[in-house]
């Protein structure tokens, strides 16, 4: 009976694992399909409920092609400088982020690389309302699509994965273009074209230079600092966008 137990749970938890693994969103017909809603969306409507408020989304999609160029370089220039470079995780920033102290070179069968690596995560369950997350650009579009705003080891894992699956199944630009379409931008404004009306009564086609790089510093928190909000708090980092956009 013991040696029962011991070889059943073992095998039951391996089980579940694999059967959260498989359950996990599965990016593959984004790749052609534009999705109209998210899971962050819906999120900010039903905060909107619990305080008794109604939030209308503002939100219309445009294809790549409809975007200022100077809106794409600029985001990606302040979001996720290594987008082209990476499949999914910037590895080297998360590590910096989360204090790794293992080799560049990591092995599962490297006892100090495990040691560092379980190290790092405990850093990261101490610290997590700290921690700016350095997450790419395609694992804040796995968080708007199908996650929240939880910060816990667990979502994060989830987005890491669906992150993957993403650069897997779906192309750099296109990606690009979904994380454009979808961002949040300020209260119930989702999306470059809908912010483009909202704060410059333009389209995302016809940005200058300092309207895109304004909007791109705008979403890490775009709730409390955006063109209309507090735009001053984003001076320094606008600055620094113009700096490498102008090089």
């Amino acid at each position: 009976m013991v040696r029962r137990f011991f070889v059943l749970v073992p095998l039951a938890l391996i089980g579940a694992a694999w059967f959260w693994f498989l359950i996990l969103p599965w990016p593959v017909l984004v790749r052609w399909r534009d999705p109209h809603t998210t899971a962050f969306m819906d999120r900010r409507v039903r905060e909107a409920r619990q305080r008794g408020n109604d939030l209308e989304i503002q939100h219309t999609w445009v294809d790549l092609d409809h975007i200022a160029r100077n809106v794409q370089r600029a985001v990606v220039l302040a979001e996720d400088g290594n987008f082209y470079d990476h499949r999914g995780i910037d590895w080297a920033a998360l590590g910096e982020e989360l204090e790794y102290r293992g080799d560049d070179d990591f092995s599962w069968f490297d006892t100090d690389d495990l040691r560092a690596l379980r190290d790092a995560l405990e850093y990261y369950v101490r610290n997590r309302h700290e921690i700016r997350g350095r997450s790419t650009i395609t694992q804040q579009l796995a968080k708007n699509l199908y996650f929240s705003s939880d910060r816990s080891v667990l979502r994060k894992v989830e987005e890491l994965i669906v992150a993957r699956r993403l650069e897997l199944f779906v192309p750099k630009n296109r990606i690009l273009e979904l994380y454009l379409n979808i961002a949040e931008w300020g209260p119930g404004i989702f999306g470059v074209e809908a912010a483009a009306r909202h704060y410059y009564g333009r389209s995302a086609a016809n940005l200058n230079l300092d309207q895109a790089v304004t909007l791109a510093v705008t979403l890490p928190h775009p709730l409390t600092s955006n063109p209309s909000t507090r735009p001053g708090r984003m001076a320094s980092r606008k600055a620094t966008v113009l700096r490498l956009m102008r090089r």
